[in-house]
């Protein structure tokens, strides 16, 4: 059994509870995320998916345990019941469900992100809402991505609202915090790897490239696109064409497009399946 900051015996009642009060500070600060090397999952269903030996402590509410269907959402995994007031204390959403855990952070090393000709990598400047970044996880492994990188600039990846967006994706998608993008990019087309810079000054439409072989996008800050120092450094600056009045995409919906452009062309190819 792991310490007692994530497991408790008998009900936990007291909002105090040195638990709860863990539960609370792995939920608002990064830096105890860091410190104790977990973060904090909600609900049913990203519970469920959890890899095995990742979990560190699962809690239910009092309400979830008094609820059918709970034995079946616990597998057989030991768990910390809190009552309704402590559990509600803990979590980070107005309307939980009940069940939430502590996972062990995956860590990463720049060449796990690296898969030969099917590398496929979305990398990061600034990126600031929780709920874009969620979105490029989910929609990253949807479209076969081999790995996020990204600036320490870029909003953290474990805070409840980034994972919750990913819906899961944040236990299957390889990641990597870069100190310095521009010496990132230069070790990645060393090794031949083509980037593409989503640009609103591209000169070209991004779906004109060829994107089979191993390459990258370059996906800037919500209100300030790409800097142009990282814009300059990739292969190509591309833009995806607008209709009407609107000037350009969500910046998760943008990395989308991109991404599933480079899986239709692979798929066309019978590059993947």
């Amino acid at each position: 059994m792991g310490s007692l900051l994530f497991w408790g015996r008998g009900m936990v009642t007291s909002t105090s509870n040195p638990l709860v009060k863990n539960l609370v500070a792995l939920g608002k600060q990064p830096k105890e995320r860091r410190r104790q090397g977990v973060f904090l999952v909600e609900g049913v269903r990203m519970c469920r998916e959890i890899p095995k030996g990742w979990l560190r402590g699962l809690y239910v509410s009092e309400s979830f345990i008094e609820g059918g269907g709970h034995a079946a959402a616990l597998e057989g995994r030991e768990h910390t019941v809190l009552s309704d007031r402590a559990f509600a204390a803990a979590s980070g959403t107005k309307t939980p469900q009940g069940i939430m855990a502590a996972v062990k952070r995956p860590e990463y090393e720049f060449d796990d992100l690296l898969c030969g000709e099917k590398t496929l990598l979305l990398i990061l400047e600034k990126i600031q809402d929780p709920g874009n970044l969620g979105t490029m996880f989910r929609a990253g492994e949807g479209a076969g991505v081999t790995g996020i990188i990204m600036d320490r600039e870029t909003v953290d990846i474990f805070s409840p609202k980034t994972v919750r967006s990913t819906m899961g994706s944040i236990f299957r998608v390889p990641y990597f915090v870069a100190d310095g993008l521009p010496a990132v990019l230069a070790e990645l087309k060393g090794r031949g790897i083509a980037l593409h810079a989503a640009h609103l000054g591209g000169a070209v439409s991004y779906d004109e490239p060829d994107y089979r072989g191993p390459c990258g996008f370059l996906i800037g800050n919500e209100a300030q696109g790409l800097s142009d120092a990282l814009a300059d450094m990739a292969d190509e600056k591309i833009y995806i064409p607008m209709a009407g009045q609107v000037e350009s995409l969500n910046a998760a919906v943008s990395a989308s497009v991109l991404l599933y452009e480079c899986s239709r062309q692979r798929r066309k190819n019978k590059f993947i399946k």
